[in-house]
């Protein structure tokens, strides 16, 4: 063997190995760090448009009863609409990194330290989920971004519909606003996973 130890030999390619494994862990755990500062950004991004929301509402709703003209309401369901979709969106990827996390990137991550380390990985993104009252809690969330995004736009439409000019403009803005709406209720409900939610904490 040219002189070579045959010991040095067998553990220069373990050496080789353990080097690539301490670079593997290091690209996850930075790649982990990176989605948990986007998860926060868009976590206090979501959270902010909630007070957007209100805001808007009360300043459509006071330069409508200045200006005295019932069609300017049409403008709450088109805020609600892009603040809610938004938002939905928001609460979708931040949802989706934590997923990736628990399923993909912890399991990887694991699989490198075993033998080093027997400790899970990551286990409050799964902790949280086993709460008894997280159900309780989703339900409430759902309440409060209905009441937020589509109740008062809901509210605005009704107004104009019930004492507002019906002019073909306005009735044709409001309709399709009304069925915006809708839509967005649903996608609303529907990214709320209440059925997933139940079954993970049974």
């Amino acid at each position: 063997m040219n002189g070579q130890n045959p010991a040095t030999a067998h553990a220069q390619p373990a050496v080789q190995a353990g080097g690539l494994n301490e670079q593997a862990v290091t690209v996850l755990l930075s790649e982990y760090d990176a989605l948990k500062a986007e998860q926060r950004s868009r976590i206090g991004f979501r959270d902010q448009l909630l007070y957007a929301t209100l805001t808007a509402t009360a300043a459509i709703a006071a330069v409508t009863a200045t200006a005295g003209r019932l069609e300017l309401l049409l403008v709450l369901p088109l805020a609600g609409i892009v603040l809610g979709w938004t938002h939905l969106h928001n609460d979708h990827m931040i949802t989706a990194i934590g997923r990736y996390v628990r399923d993909r990137l912890g399991p990887r991550l694991q699989a490198l330290v075993d033998g080093v380390s027997d400790l899970p990985m990551f286990e409050w993104e799964t902790d949280g989920r086993s709460d008894v009252r997280r159900v309780s809690r989703k339900w409430l969330q759902l309440a409060v971004n209905l009441a937020a995004f589509c109740v008062p736009p809901l509210a605005a439409l009704i107004v104009v519909w019930a004492a507002g000019p019906r002019t073909p403009a306005v009735l044709a803005v409001s309709v399709l606003e009304a069925a915006a709406l809708a839509v967005l209720a649903v996608q609303i409900t529907r990214y709320a996973e209440l059925a997933s939610v139940r079954q993970v904490t049974r």
